[in-house]
């Protein structure tokens, strides 16, 4: 299996959100967990809560230095936040 996170968009605020080894949601892609075990990846997908978060999906990311990082733009355009005006992620620099 290809490394992946899980990731989906918080339910009240639409934020992208990443699933921790915790079992949290996070709003950075560092916090998140890297899954290379497909059976466990799923599992993980389909216990996600409709009540948190929505359009959950498995994220293939490379690992770069430990951490993950997004192999397609458009999720590298997730992590970066809003493109509309400099706020949010963008601002706080992550």
């Amino acid at each position: 299996m290809t490394p992946s996170v899980l990731t989906a968009n918080a339910l009240l605020e639409g934020d992208v959100i990443y699933l921790t080894a915790q079992g949290t949601w996070a709003r950075t892609l560092a916090a998140a967990e890297v899954f290379t075990d497909e059976a466990v990846a799923e599992e993980r997908l389909f216990s996600v809560s409709p009540a948190e978060a929505v359009g959950a999906y498995l994220m293939p990311v490379r690992l770069t230095e430990g951490a993950p990082a997004p192999v397609h733009f458009r999720e590298a355009f997730r992590a970066r936040g809003p493109s509309n005006r400099f706020h949010g992620k963008q601002a706080e620099g992550v």
